[in-house]
């Protein structure tokens, strides 16, 4: 069994999954007050703009893959309309259940799975539109779940990947402070977990940068796979179509 990351650590590719299980099962009934309290409320300007991106009108087919607490199916879902299709997605069932109650408690009723991106219960070509936000860096396999994104789009559909990347330099010694200092302090006085915190801070260390991204992403068969930084790289939308 060859070895993978969970954070700057080596482990096996069958302990990472049941890691990272352990993070998000943590942290998951106050992962979207860390997200205000971490970006400054900016995870809702880069989900936007991803929406922007999206290309989702009315009847769209969408995917939401490691979907956590909805935002982005929510989104999706007022876009497509009823007559769309959004299907919200997460391994983990602490936080699939947190997207679920919150749809539910905004009058948003989508359908709801718990899969693995790495295998991904849904017919081939069937999808307009399949996105991942800040979830693939956590993927043991990352060129298998985006080789499943993939295969789930119909022709002519797109996936959109929005995740952490590669700081612009002169701000990488200030991020790195906030990033192994503050990051965990807030996760242990907000989330009593500073390890999980500490975790996120390392993933985007080892994650792929925005051209390596690239490159994995047309490696799997994605086309005009293009990327836009945000927050001078602190996150990157990298944006691909299957033809």
């Amino acid at each position: 069994m060859s070895g993978t990351h969970f954070g700057y650590e080596r482990v096996r590719e069958d302990e990472k999954a049941g890691r990272v299980a352990g993070v998000f099962d943590s942290v998951a009934t106050r992962y979207d007050l860390m997200n205000d309290l971490m970006s400054g409320g900016l995870h809702r300007l880069w989900k936007a703009f991803a929406i922007g991106k999206s290309g989702v009108r009315a009847g769209s087919r969408v995917l939401d893959v490691a979907g956590g607490s909805g935002d982005l199916a929510r989104a999706f879902a007022e876009r497509a309309g009823p007559a769309g299709e959004v299907w919200l997605t997460d391994i983990n069932p602490a936080m699939l259940a947190v997207g679920r109650d919150r749809l539910l408690d905004a009058g948003v009723v989508v359908p709801v799975a718990q899969c693995d991106a790495e295998r991904l219960p849904f017919p081939s070509d069937h999808f307009d539109c399949v996105s991942v936000a800040f979830g693939l860096r956590n993927m043991t396999r990352k060129e298998a779940a985006l080789g499943e994104m993939r295969r789930v789009l119909r022709p002519g559909g797109r996936l959109l990947v929005l995740e952490f990347s590669k700081v612009w330099k002169p701000l990488a010694p200030a991020y790195d402070w906030y990033s192994f200092k503050v990051l965990p302090w807030l996760g242990q006085k907000v989330a009593s977990d500073a390890a999980a915190y500490r975790y996120l801070a390392e993933s985007i260390r080892v994650h792929p940068d925005q051209e390596a991204l690239r490159a994995l992403m047309e490696q799997v068969g994605l086309e005009d796979v293009e990327y836009w930084n945000l927050a001078a790289g602190v996150v990157a939308l990298h944006r691909g179509f299957k033809y």
